[in-house]
């Protein structure tokens, strides 16, 4: 449907206890950046998230490439053929 565009997320609130310590230091790092801490938090939040996730793909892209590692799913040895000589003659450039 063209012209239709996305409704940005609702935002919900979620209670989190903090130490006296992790507290005082989110809201110092809040003002220094002249931000409300909740808008700090949850930049860290969703960055840790994000984080979290990339790992998580990273770790399943290994997995599925040891599992595939020397059969047909494997590297095409056309591509790495390809690619090697790539290297090579970018290298006598240089």
């Amino acid at each position: 449907m063209a012209g239709i565009t996305a409704m940005p997320s609702a935002l919900r609130n979620f209670h989190l206890p903090l130490t006296g310590e992790t507290y005082e230091r989110l809201k110092e790092e809040a003002a220094r950046e002249g931000r409300p801490a909740t808008s700090v938090a949850r930049e860290a939040i969703e960055g840790w998230l994000g984080e979290r996730r990339r790992q998580f793909v990273r770790e399943e892209i290994a997995a599925y490439a040891a599992t595939v590692a020397g059969s047909e799913a494997d590297l095409d040895t056309g591509l790495e053929k390809a690619a090697v000589e790539h290297l090579i003659e970018g290298g006598k450039k240089r």
